[in-house]
């Protein structure tokens, strides 16, 4: 029998299907990071998903026949870090922060603005720097052993990667199709740590950018390397 995996009703992306990265991080588990995983289709909400084993030791997520996402563990990122950006800087950042009060990804559990129970992850271009920053405290109800579980540390390097290729212009639709990431250290919960997103290439449709956590003192704890896609125009 396969394994299986839910995602919440409580952690989506958009109002009706689940944050690519709290759905990459869940499924990694399965693989080991670091780890590459392929979002195909959307996360159901609340739903119980198959995880089927691959023969190469990747997995694949399956909702009925539809396949939702792939992930492969990988011997390490190809990512270069910008330097960390201090806790000052990062809150003067959330000042400049580009997410809408309204539309489909205004009640994100991360990014959301009109959500009054998200991890408020709220990534603003750093001036001068070429890239955005939010200070983020975990919270208390995602305690689980005293150490905030992965898929949500997942989560939260996903949003910044799109406002990180958005930091002006037009905010165009793109959604996950890639993430590779892995937790290096703990995340402490109620301790304020700092988010970074960079901008690494834009080509067309198709969104590159890098992110990672940091603790207060500079300490990287996890790092994260996106592709987003924009929807094909009609």
């Amino acid at each position: 029998m396969p394994d299986t995996l839910t995602v919440p009703a409580a952690f989506n992306g958009p109002r009706e299907s689940g944050n690519g990265g709290y759905a990459a991080g869940a499924l990694a588990a399965f693989v080991g990071e670091p780890a590459e995983v392929s979002l195909r289709s959307p996360v159901p909400l609340d739903r119980e998903l198959s995880v089927v084993g691959e023969a190469d030791g990747s997995v694949r997520l399956l909702d009925g026949e539809t396949l939702v996402g792939e992930a492969r563990a990988i011997e390490g990122l190809d990512l270069e870090l910008p330097e960390p950006v201090s806790v000052k800087e990062a809150r003067r950042a959330t000042t400049g922060y580009r997410g809408l009060s309204e539309g489909e990804f205004s009640h994100c559990f991360v990014c959301g603005k009109a959500r009054a129970d998200g991890l408020k992850v709220f990534a603003g271009e750093v001036e001068g720097r070429g890239l955005v920053a939010s200070t983020w405290v975990p919270p208390t109800w995602v305690e689980e052993q005293g150490d905030v579980p992965r898929e949500l540390i997942w989560a939260v390097l996903d949003c910044p990667t799109y406002f990180a290729t958005h930091m002006e212009g037009e905010m165009s639709a793109a959604v996950l199709a890639r993430i590779s990431a892995e937790v290096l250290g703990p995340v402490e919960i109620g301790a304020e740590h700092v988010v970074i997103g960079w901008p690494i290439e834009v080509d067309d449709r198709k969104h590159h950018a890098g992110s990672a956590v940091f603790s207060a003192a500079g300490e990287l704890l996890a790092r994260a390397r996106a592709l987003m896609i924009e929807p094909r125009q009609a």
